[in-house]
């Protein structure tokens, strides 16, 4: 589904990822583990097409999408949940969730994915009214995620989803992504530092360290002594 191969991204006059390969098989969660400041977050701003590549190439559903545009990555089915969550705080619940359809080709709202959504995070629904800028971290971030996957993307990428999140809400984003493991009709890379989470639903990972990748293996073989090392402040 997804293929990085080689890549490498300056910010001015420094190399922040330096040949950076990796793969998000379909139907498959990869996870990209490593500590704050290693790259992480400006790899998934280069798959999304909003930082150009110094070298390498990005390979989607079997098109090179190197040199391709941010909205047409978005329209070919690769879906974006930030770090920080990216909410418009002066919009309800229900208004977020419809500017998830900007990102689709045909900007057309599909309320039977919105229900789809609330039936993955009831709580939206019952404060589809509120401001968003009011909510809890928690909420925000399951809004930010079914934002995303109202346009039912291809690939997933989901950058740091239990950062400052309380634990019930962390139970239920992972139950979240369990259900859409067990579908397999999408490919998610998942940035994440909470590795009992990340291990709990990835099928392989990849660590990251000073803008390349360190280490790779399925979940179900990872030597966590290693990965802890390299989480570790």
């Amino acid at each position: 589904m997804l293929t990085v191969e080689n890549v490498c991204v300056n910010y001015g006059g420094s190399r922040i990822l330096n040949n950076v390969s990796l793969e998000v098989p379909s139907g498959q969660i990869v996870c990209l583990m490593g500590r704050n400041g290693v790259g992480k977050t400006t790899l998934m701003k280069a798959i999304i097409g909003t930082l150009k590549l110094r070298a390498g190439h990005i390979t989607y559903d079997g098109k090179d999408i190197s040199q391709a545009a941010a909205h047409q990555r978005a329209w070919a089915g690769i879906g974006y949940v930030p770090q920080g969550r990216g909410i418009f705080p002066y919009l309800t619940v229900y208004e977020n969730l419809l500017m998830g359809f900007e990102a689709a080709p045909s900007k057309r709202p599909d309320e039977e994915a919105i229900a789809e959504a609330y039936e993955l995070f009831p709580v939206l629904k019952a404060i589809r009214d509120r401001t968003a800028g009011t909510l809890s971290g928690g909420q925000m971030q399951q809004l930010a995620i079914a934002r995303a996957l109202v346009r039912k993307p291809t690939l997933l990428l989901l950058d740091e989803p239990t950062e400052g999140i309380q634990p019930n809400i962390v139970m239920d984003i992972e139950r979240v992504i369990a259900g859409l493991q067990k579908q397999r009709t999408m490919a998610i890379l998942l940035v994440e530092q909470f590795l009992d989470f990340a291990l709990g639903v990835a099928d392989y990972c990849y660590v990251m360290e000073k803008g390349t990748i360190v280490s790779q293996s399925e979940a179900k073989g990872l030597d966590r002594a290693v990965v802890k090392e390299y989480l570790t402040v």
